[in-house]
């Protein structure tokens, strides 16, 4: 009967255990990257006229997304929220009554966005949707914006973004996206510190009148942009380093097994 030789094997086994490292490190990755986030991440205190655009991916393989909820938070209330018309989706913005009215150049805020809806949509397997948002001002009385989101599948499943990230510690599981909030540097007006969200939106910011409004969604056809979503996060970045580690682990152990086989033979 054909055996085969000892080094022959020591090299197969090197390979696989290399392989299945890799692949494992490399869907870690993924699932990482695979969570709800806002763009740009940090804009600073008091900032005015911009925009946040929140990435929605879907990380299902047999369901679409077909549902996003973004909480605003009012405790520190975003002023001046308008929604970009999107195609294919329907945006229902609910307004609620401030417990600490803002007081503004332009006059007493009471009311402010604390969610906007959007529906009618899909976004499946391998894609990802942007949601932008305009905004009037930013708060300047906290360090972070945490917007809560919960994403609904058209299986019924829910996803819920809503652990916040505590100072210094570890991602949770179920991020909620985080905005940071920078300190503005000497000098600068309030205009003067919006950070790179791409062009600037013409947004008041007055209070939002009424609740439960609807933004009507553009005429004009476009899909969901079909790429897997991509995300920054030191977690994914150091998975990948990782799995560089592993490979190179593994070309050492084929090597030394070659080697060792050689020596045998010899």
């Amino acid at each position: 009967m054909f055996s085969v030789p000892p080094m022959r094997t020591a090299l197969r086994r090197a390979g696989l255990v290399t392989a299945l490292t890799a692949a494992g490190i490399l869907t870690a990755a993924g699932a990482a990257s695979a969570h709800v986030t806002v763009h740009p991440g940090s804009y600073a205190k008091g900032a005015t006229d911009g925009v946040l655009t929140f990435r929605v991916p879907n990380e299902e393989d047999t369901a679409s997304t077909t549902k996003v909820q973004v909480f605003l938070p009012t405790d520190h209330p975003v002023l001046g929220v308008l929604v970009t018309p999107q195609s294919g989706w329907t945006a229902k913005v609910t307004t609620t009554k401030l417990k600490t009215p803002v007081k503004t150049d332009d006059g007493t805020i009471t009311e402010a966005v604390s969610e906007i809806t959007w529906t009618g949509g899909r976004i499946r397997h391998g894609q990802f949707q942007d949601f932008d948002v305009a905004f009037g001002q930013l708060p300047d009385d906290t360090g972070q914006l945490a917007f809560k989101t919960l994403q609904t599948y058209s299986d019924g499943n829910v996803a819920r973004w809503i652990e916040e990230t505590q100072k210094g510690g570890e991602e949770p599981e179920n991020p909620a996206p985080v905005l940071a909030l920078t300190a503005k540097a000497a000098g600068e007006t309030g205009s003067d510190a919006d950070s790179g969200a791409g062009s600037s939106a013409d947004s008041g910011s007055g209070s939002e009148s009424g609740s439960d409004t609807s933004a009507a969604s553009s005429s004009a056809p476009a899909p969901a942009a079909e790429s897997s979503a991509s995300s920054s996060d030191s977690t994914a970045r150091g998975l990948g380093i990782a799995g560089l580690v592993v490979g190179v682990l593994g070309l050492g152990a084929a090597a030394f097994a070659l080697v060792r086989g050689r020596n045998a033979g010899s």
